[in-house]
């Protein structure tokens, strides 16, 4: 089957949304570090060219459970085909999911997938800002599971955007947070898996909820409106957020790039977006869960101007219409003192990300009964 065709059941247990991250090397390997939300069998990856401008061939892919730093558990590597090949070759912009790999994967595990390019140049897409630790080599080694030829590090996820799984209940789902570097998890501590969206994860986990499965769709500096860091939300949605197996609802909490950039962006603007956001997902049979843009008093691109687009666009969100569910992050964060600010205790030093307290706050101002909805 070309790789163009390929595409996954089951859920999506991880996600990272690619953009350009370098270029390709010949005869690399990568051993990424991925963490695992809903648990499952017939675990499929899907591999990333859609920004580069040749064709990308992967000669060997295999996936195992961690153990620690670049070493895997004795016995849980197994390699992955596409459509029973152990090579594919990935058109220019395109994306490409392996077959399901027998055997199941836990809920809540590092998963190491580990990945081969015989040939590679030119752009080389993944995602930039991981906040784990993976690991690279030279010549294949793939199928090892010790550490000893992993010996170089990056904070990169490459050529990887997608796992998914077959849960246990046909009926489960998962959620998708489309947003920037609040949701990619900046200023939280790396390699502990602390970004909101992990936190969630491991609250679903437990909770009466079919929603079990969380993707992580934020990108650092990435706007709804325009690209730049990463494309748009709205550019980037099909790929990153709908294309997803399993996904039942999109969580949008994007605009303070937007906001803070003082390009013109005005409150209607955002809510246009918003708006256009809300009616393709409804239209993929999508819930939208929509949460409010967060204080940032004291960055340097505050100032009142943004200031009063934020509050507008605040007031729309929490009466809006377009969408099934709101989540009041703006609240969960500010200071009782300076509402425009964020409280000092979330603060993660810069005024505006959160540290672990403020994510994990972000996490638990989610109602989970809201995650799903009628629609």
């Amino acid at each position: 089957m070309p790789a163009t065709a390929t595409r996954a059941s089951g859920v999506v247990t991880w996600a990272a949304s690619a953009d350009r991250v370098g270029t390709g090397t010949a005869d690399a390997d990568y051993r990424l570090i991925v963490h695992t939300s809903v648990g499952g069998s017939g675990l499929r990856v899907r591999v990333t060219n859609a920004f580069g401008d040749r064709p990308l061939t992967v000669d060997s892919v295999w996936a195992g459970l961690r153990d620690h730093g670049a070493a895997l558990r004795p016995g849980s590597n197994r390699r992955l085909t596409f459509g029973g090949s152990r090579t594919v070759t990935v058109p220019a912009g395109a994306l490409a999911w392996s077959d399901p790999l027998p055997g199941s994967v836990p809920a809540g595990t590092d998963l190491a997938v580990s990945l081969h390019t015989p040939d590679a140049a030119g752009p080389a897409g993944g995602h930039g800002m991981a906040m784990q630790t993976s690991y690279t080599g030279q010549g294949d080694h793939t199928a090892e599971e010790s550490d000893t030829n992993w010996t170089r590090t990056t904070g990169s996820w490459w050529y990887l955007d997608a796992v998914s799984v077959r849960p246990s209940r046909a009926a489960t789902r998962a959620v998708a947070a489309l947003g920037d570097s609040i949701t990619d998890g900046w200023q939280s501590t790396g390699d502990r898996n602390r970004r909101w969206p992990d936190y969630l994860a491991r609250r679903l986990i437990t909770a009466r909820t079919r929603i079990k499965g969380v993707a992580d769709e934020g990108i650092s500096g990435n706007k709804v409106l325009a690209d730049g860091a990463g494309q748009s939300a709205l550019h980037r949605l099909d790929r990153d957020v709908l294309s997803l197996p399993g996904v039942r609802t999109v969580f949008l909490f994007e605009g303070v790039n937007d906001i803070k950039a003082h390009t013109g962006v005005t409150a209607a603007d955002l809510i246009a977006g918003y708006r256009e956001i809300a009616r393709r997902a409804h239209a993929a049979g999508k819930c939208v869960v929509v949460a409010t843009v967060g204080p940032f008093k004291g960055w340097p691109e505050w100032d009142p101007a943004a200031e009063t687009v934020r509050q507008e666009v605040n007031r729309y969100l929490r009466t809006s219409h377009d969408v099934d569910a709101v989540t009041d992050f703006d609240r969960a964060l500010r200071s009782p003192y300076d509402p425009e600010r964020i409280l000092p205790f979330f603060d993660g030093g810069d005024h505006l990300h959160p540290n672990d307290k403020g994510m994990r706050a972000l996490a638990d101002a989610v109602d989970l009964g809201r995650l799903d909805c009628a629609r």
